[in-house]
Formats: structure tokens, C-alpha cells, sequence
């Protein structure tokens, strides 16, 4: 697949059920080399995993054959390669029904994929834990470009960084080998800004008023030889791409300076963003050093049975009436039937003298966990409807309660990356083994952070009058998760903003900040080059999303919390 000098790559999916025409916006609506689409996700990967259990013959994205169905012809006339991870669990079965609907269709398309990411087969050998669900290791590129190599027009793979999507497809185009790491660390964080689709041109942005996001476009990267790149979007489609929402997305679920992958240790600390002109953010500078010895292998297993009651608490007496249905409760539960784990939330999102009872009312919610799924199911929600006529004044509930639903945790291990095979699978049967990186780089990637120092602090903002008033004001945010841990990304806009930034928002200001957060391990990353710094709030988010530990379980509204928090802002930045 060696190219030109600019390889088009566009992203049209960064979840699964992300717009479902972005592939087509995306096909007709300016020149492309290559479109990407990122389907999975650790919540996702869960998802799969039922759907296997209840059909062996599933596992993967349909949304993307159904997709396919209404663009390959389309991707073929205009001679755009496609490379998705919509395989999940499964990449063998979905390139069959691929064939088979190329094939339906008259389109003649070469379709490979990617295997090697699944380890639930070898979990005895591999010693990993009992009762798992799924086991995907973490690939990287190499795969995707030996089967772009051979003359793939679809390629299909399980659980590849997101990132390596953008990275095969560069590597194939330059012919780039695993020695090249500052090109390889240039794609990388390329694939990086455009793994979430919109999130690079406007959407989920703490400034999203200064743009048009009500549709915003999805992104794509002009990638170079040396690993340089520019970011920009098809002309005439919404949002904006901006070294703010570059810088954005580059913070997104990341930490410190080295940016762990299979194939390249990528150096956030050495990125430089040039704005080029409107919608066109230029990323260049980027180090690579080598990849660490393991890959990361993301582990799924049911935790066990969970349900939820809502009570509604409306008017005066909020703090009392919260109280009394926790005692009611508690009474009504003998020890036989009460659930392991009972959890109470109190959101006081009622207002004074409130001119509808919508506004008026508190929602209290009761979260109870147990791996017995009969003590989160009829009991408790007889216990809390028993209540009704005997408990607090305006006593009602959101909704009836229901039976418990499973829950999913999800956890990462580190394997040797030696152990993990890595195989292109052509449609003529061939099969290309990927060997694996030379990895001599961070072993602290067992526990997936490598500490930075602040060793690069600005100087300070000079003393003067301040102003209380929101830290969004003047900084952006943006968070998400990692298994259990929040990041949050954190960046100001000017060179004064960061000077106040960087000596403001110390661990223990964040802790003050987010009382969520004041007894958990949080590390901070110092990222100059990119006015930012980033937090690793460990063990925020419990067992991970699918066990739906706390209101918002993937942190993604993290970021907008902190920028609503009140600090004394020097006047000079408002």
C-alpha cells in the first residue's frame, strides 16, 4: 500500500452507536485514502460478550454490516479503504459476513482480518482468573497494515488500540518499520485525536459556544512520512477543529508523558500544535521511545446482580425525610433478604419556594449490589413500595421497581507480549504472524501509569487583585474513564492562564475541589507543551462502568464539575 505523501485517514464511529451516517457524510463528502471507524470500548467489549453467550455465532458490531450495506459499493467506487474494530469478539465471523454481503451485492471487495486479541481460549494457560467473560489483549498496528499490504479493501479487527486503526494504515502507506518510533508515535497520536469521532471537531468541548456543534463533522488526519500530521475535517460539515479541541482530545483518557502502546511509546510532553489555518491543527514534534515488554489485556467477568429505587422527596424537610425512609428501610430488611451492598444518594436538586413540584423535589437513590440476584429483586422492591402510605409526607418513586440486572466489572492485567499471537488473516487462507515489538521501555506499565515529576513548572503569575468566580471560566476540562480510574485533562488557553494553572491546581486543591475524590490516590501529570495537566483519579469509578458505581460512571462529566467550582481567579485572566 506504499502512497503519496499525504495519507487521507477520516473516522466515521467512536462508539458503538455513534451516528450511523457519519460512513456515509464521511464517503461523499471530500477525499479519502482510508476510513476508520472505533466500535469498542470496555463497556462494549461486555456487551459482546452477552451477546456470544447467547449466540456463539455473534460478538461483533452489527451496526457496521448494516452500514456496510449501505456504503460498500460506495467506499469501492471512490476507492476508500475501510479499517474497523467492529469485530469485538468475533472478527473471523463478521469478515465472513462481509464476503457474503459483497458478494449479495456484486461489489467484489477483498476483505482480511485481525485475530490473536482473544485469550479466553488460552486462560488456563495464561493464568489468568477464573470466571471471565472475555480476555482481548491490546494489538497494535502491524496487523492491520500487513493485511492492507496484501491488497485488503476491508479490514477487520478485535481489540486493537484504538489508535492502531489509524497507525496500520499509515504504516502500510510509508512502509514504515518497528524501528521508526517518532513516526510511529506521530500516528499514534494521531489516531489518538481522531479515535472519538466529533470529540476532535467540537463535541463534548468545555467551550462548545464559540462554535457551531449543533452537527458537528467527524474528523480526519493528513498524516506525512515523518509521522507529522494535520487534523481537519470535511469543508461545509459543523464544528471546528481548533488547537483547543486537539488539545482536548489529546488528554482524553491519557496521563503523563509517555502514552504507552504496542508498537510505540508516544511522548505527550513533546507535541507541538500549530494552528495552519480554519479547521487545519498541524501535530508535530512528536517523540517516540520503545514500547514496554507487555501488552495490556482488558478482563471482563460479571460482579454480580444490581438494582435501583429512586425515591422522590419533595418541599421542606429534605435532610429528615431521607433519613426516616433509610431507617424504614433498613428495619424492613432482615439479614436474610438485605442485599450486600446498599448504597444511598441524596441529589438535592430541589430549589426554594420552586414554581413547579418538579423543582421542588430531591431525588434520593438507593443503589443495592449482591451476587444473589433474588436479594436485589422482589424484596427490596417490596420493601421500599410497603413504605408507600407509611412513610415520608409525598412519599412516590420514579418509577416501580424492577427485577436486578446483572452487572460487568472490568479489570486490566499485563502479559508478556511475547505470549500473544498477532495474525493477519487473508481471504485466500494465508495467515501473516505479526511478531511482537522489541519492548524495552517503561516496565511500570504493569501498573499502566509511569509517574512524571513537575520538573518543568512555568513561572508564576505575578501576585494581584482576584475575583471569585468559576475555574471554567478560564480553563478548559475534559475526563473519562480507565477501568475503575478517572483522568482528567485539564488546559488553559493562554500562557498566563497556564503560569496560574500550573501552580494552582496542586493534587490537594483538585482533592478540596472534588470531596469525591479527597481520600483516593490522584496523580498529576504536568504537560507544558500543551498548557495542560492531567489527573489519574484512582479507584473514582470502583470496578468500572458496567458496575455503575457512582451517577455519572464513566467520569465523563468530571471535567465540567471541577470547571464549575468557585476559586479566587486573578482579574487579569477574566
Amino acid at each position: 500500500m506504499r502512497g503519496g505523501s499525504v495519507l487521507r485517514v477520516g473516522n466515521a464511529s467512536g462508539f458503538y452507536g455513534d451516528r450511523f451516517a457519519a460512513v456515509r457524510e464521511m464517503l461523499t463528502g471530500g477525499p479519502l485514502d482510508v476510513l476508520t471507524g472505533d466500535y469498542l470500548a470496555e463497556l462494549t467489549m461486555l456487551i459482546l460478550a452477552r451477546d456470544r453467550l447467547r449466540d456463539p455465532s455473534l460478538g461483533y458490531a452489527r451496526t457496521f454490516l448494516r452500514q456496510m450495506e449501505e456504503c460498500l459499493g460506495l467506499a469501492r467506487d471512490r476507492g476508500v479503504r475501510v479499517v474497523v474494530n467492529a469485530g469485538g469478539l468475533n472478527p473471523a465471523r463478521l469478515a465472513d459476513r462481509l464476503r457474503e454481503l459483497a458478494q449479495r451485492l456484486g461489489v467484489p471487495t477483498v476483505v482480511a482480518h485481525v485475530e490473536g486479541d482473544d485469550l479466553l481460549p488460552r486462560r488456563e494457560e495464561l493464568g489468568l482468573p477464573e470466571g471471565l467473560l472475555a480476555a482481548n489483549a491490546y494489538l497494535g498496528g502491524f496487523g492491520v497494515a500487513a493485511c492492507l499490504t496484501e491488497g485488503a479493501d476491508v479490514v477487520v479487527t478485535g481489540r486493537v488500540t484504538d489508535a492502531a486503526l489509524v497507525a496500520g494504515p499509515a504504516i502500510a502507506h510509508f512502509g514504515w518499520g518497528p524501528d521508526e518510533l517518532d513516526a510511529l508515535a506521530g500516528a499514534v497520536l494521531a489516531g489518538h485525536v481522531l479515535e472519538c469521532g466529533a470529540q476532535a471537531t467540537g463535541g463534548n468541548y468545555a467551550f462548545f459556544g464559540e462554535h457551531d456543534v449543533d452537527r458537528p463533522g467527524f474528523p480526519l488526519a493528513e498524516l506525512h512520512a515523518d509521522g507529522s500530521s494535520v487534523i481537519t475535517k470535511h469543508p461545509g460539515t459543523g464544528g471546528a477543529v481548533t488547537i483547543g479541541t486537539v488539545t482536548a482530545q489529546l488528554l482524553y483518557e491519557t496521563g503523563g508523558a509517555h502514552y504507552l502502546g504496542p508498537d510505540v511509546t508516544a511522548r505527550l510532553d513533546s507535541v507541538r500544535l500549530t494552528e495552519e489555518g480554519p479547521d487545519r491543527v498541524r501535530i508535530d514534534g512528536v517523540r517516540g521511545e520503545a514500547p514496554p515488554p507487555t501488552l495490556k489485556v482488558g478482563l471482563n467477568r460479571l460482579g454480580g446482580h444490581r438494582n435501583e429505587v429512586v425515591f422522590v422527596l419533595t418541599g421542606l424537610d429534605i435532610e429528615a425525610k431521607a433519613a426516616l425512609v433509610q431507617r424504614q428501610l433498613a428495619a424492613a430488611l432482615p439479614p436474610e433478604v438485605r442485599p450486600a451492598e446498599l448504597r444511598w444518594t441524596l441529589a438535592r436538586t430541589d430549589h426554594p419556594d420552586a414554581d413547579t413540584e418538579e423543582a421542588a423535589s430531591a431525588l434520593l437513590r438507593l443503589t443495592a449490589r449482591d451476587r444473589d440476584p433474588a436479594k436485589v429483586g422482589r424484596e427490596l422492591g417490596k420493601a421500599a413500595v410497603e413504605l408507600g402510605l407509611a412513610g415520608y409526607p409525598g412519599f412516590h418513586l420514579t418509577a416501580p421497581p424492577g427485577p436486578g440486572a446483572p452487572y460487568g466489572v472490568f479489570t486490566a492485567a499485563y502479559l508478556d507480549a511475547k505470549l500473544v499471537e498477532h495474525t493477519a488473516v487473508l481471504p485466500d487462507g494465508r495467515r501473516i504472524t505479526v511478531p511482537p515489538a522489541a519492548g524495552t521501555g517503561h516496565v511500570a506499565a504493569v501498573t499502566g501509569h509511569v509517574a512524571s515529576v513537575d520538573a518543568e513548572l512555568p513561572e508564576p503569575l505575578p501576585p494581584g487583585p482576584t475575583r471569585r468566580a468559576p475555574l471554567g471560566l478560564v480553563l478548559g476540562a475534559r475526563s473519562g474513564d480507565k477501568g475503575g480510574d478517572a483522568n482528567l485533562g485539564v488546559w488553559a488557553r493562554t500562557e498566563d492562564a497556564w503560569r496560574w494553572l500550573a501552580y494552582t491546581l496542586t493534587v490537594d486543591r483538585l482533592r478540596a475541589l472534588l470531596p469525591e475524590a479527597a481520600d483516593l490516590p490522584v496523580t498529576r501529570h504536568l504537560l507544558p507543551n500543551l498548557k495542560a495537566v492531567n489527573f489519574t483519579l484512582t479507584g473514582l469509578l470502583g470496578e468500572g462502568v458496567a458496575a455503575q458505581h457512582r451517577f455519572d460512571p464513566q467520569a465523563k462529566a468530571l471535567g465540567e464539575w471541577l470547571r464549575s467550582r468557585h476559586l479566587d481567579i486573578p482579574e487579569a485572566l477574566l
